[in-house]
């Protein structure tokens, strides 16, 4: 499997719109391109999945273990021409002192060729001793290109070439120039989701031509094909299932809410759920459902849309309240309660959950979090006897106020803030919302034991949501 890993120097480097550019133009070539993202991100994943036409799937130490990140790579990868890895922050950064979750240690794992990019800007010489200490800090890395970024001009660049080519044996395999045309818009929370930029297409093709023509495309496509078998086969457990899809979960997918792991959608699916696409700026109703999964977003930045669709909100009210299986993660969370305040202006939100929503210039919970399931947890599988640890990760600037007393929590926070610093994921009727990000892994199935409580619940007292809407 022709495989790239593309990392940098140290975090805003520009490896992400290289990565997205060399997606794009390897696509543009006629190639079939596979792209992963190490860490947890959905952002940079959107775009890249736009840019190959095949969903992106994230590469994380945290919440999984190493047998399934090579059972990742070896299942999608092998069904592409090449694989482009994207790095977070830079090669050798990461949480641990030892480097075991950088990204260092996934390229090690994966025997996969780095190209190193580098902020070039304001430096000529210096760049010879950078370049050779990334290599002799670990000698199992193989940084076999690099990519100089945010170059002042063609000066610049000859000096550069001539620097990296005298002192090293590191192929100089690009020159990106500073050019205003290949920035993605930047706001609160990182980049701009593609699912909120009309232009996104127009952009990724810009984008890739300008990184097409400015990096040697069959020196990139060689180093692909230079790196080792992957001697990892596809896990079984990633085959179709045969299970008829007997319930129908709706998934609000807008510009609102678009952050869903692509594996957690197939694990949906193999659990025998049938996806249902929801649009809450504009659909006026619910179509025929007997699950909910509203996932992360920006809501703040479309509230008054949100607002504005007041019928749509009055009927998930309503079907919580009556008991529709629902689970929402942060922006979902946000979405479910009575208001949202951001800016100095307040807008009214489902109002299920007795809280309030109030966006701040600062985090309120970074980071990977660790939790540890209660009693109040209403999934099967879980319950007072099974104390089950779940390993995500949260990134929000807004925090609940004005919550009831006696609410319930399927989770205590064991690291991380969640809701008030030691629970997260408020239980309500059938409904379960939190701010955590949870992937369905090997070390937490949670997406089967999703679709089993809806399929319970339909059993048991089915509500016909939607029925004859559409």
């Amino acid at each position: 499997m022709n495989r790239l890993f593309i990392s940098a120097a140290h975090k805003s480097s520009g490896k992400t719109t290289i990565s997205l550019g060399l997606c794009a133009a390897l696509s543009a070539r006629g190639m079939a391109v596979q792209a992963f993202k190490k860490g947890p991100d959905y952002i940079d994943p959107m775009w890249l999945a736009q840019a190959t036409g095949r969903p992106c799937h994230n590469l994380d130490f945290f919440t999984m273990e190493r047998a399934e990140i090579l059972e990742t790579v070896a299942a999608y990868g092998t069904a592409a021409d090449i694989a482009v890895i994207e790095g977070n922050k830079g090669l050798y950064d990461g949480l641990d002192l030892d480097g075991s979750n950088s990204n260092a240690a996934l390229a090690r794992l994966l025997e996969t060729p780095v190209i190193l990019v580098i902020d070039a800007r304001g430096m000529t010489r210096g760049i010879a001793p950078l370049v050779l200490g990334y290599q002799a800090f670990d000698p199992d890395i193989r940084i076999a290109g690099v990519i100089l970024n945010r170059l002042g001009g063609r000066r610049h660049e000859s000096k550069l070439r001539a620097v990296v080519e005298h002192y090293t044996d590191v192929p100089v395999v690009g020159a990106i120039h500073n050019d205003a045309r290949l920035e993605l818009v930047e706001r609160h929370l990182g980049l701009m989701p593609s699912n909120e930029d009309s232009e996104s297409a127009r952009k990724i093709s810009q984008i890739g031509d300008a990184i097409g023509s400015q990096v040697d495309m069959d020196a990139i496509v060689k180093i692909g094909a230079s790196a080792a078998v992957l001697s990892a086969l596809p896990s079984s457990s990633r085959a179709p299932e045969s299970r008829k899809r007997d319930v129908r979960i709706g998934i609000a997918r807008d510009a609102s809410f678009g952050f869903y792991y692509p594996g957690v959608l197939e694990a949906l699916e193999r659990a025998g759920a049938e996806l249902v696409a929801i649009d809450t700026l504009h659909d006026s109703g619910l179509p025929r459902i007997d699950g909910l999964f509203i996932g992360g977003g920006f809501p703040e930045t479309s509230m008054e849309a949100l607002e504005g669709n007041g019928q749509l909100r009055t009927e998930i009210r309503r079907a919580i309240e009556t008991g529709l299986p629902v689970y929402a993660e942060c922006g979902g969370l946000m979405y479910l309660t009575r208001s949202l305040t951001w800016k100095g202006k307040t807008c009214d939100m489902v109002g299920a959950i007795p809280a309030d929503v109030l966006m701040h210039d600062r985090p309120q919970g970074r980071g990977y979090v660790r939790l540890e399931e209660t009693s109040a947890a209403p999934w099967p599988g879980g319950g007072s006897d099974v104390r089950q640890e779940v390993a995500g990760h949260e990134f929000h600037y807004s925090s609940l106020e004005n919550l009831d007393s006696g609410v319930q929590f399927a989770y205590r926070v064991r690291r991380g803030t969640g809701i008030d610093g030691k629970n997260d994921g408020i239980v309500l009727h059938n409904t379960l919302a939190c701010y955590a990000h949870l992937r369905d892994t090997g070390r937490y199935h949670w997406a089967e034991r999703f679709v089993a409580f809806v399929r319970e619940c339909k059993a048991r007292t089915p509500l016909h949501v939607g029925a004859g809407l559409r």
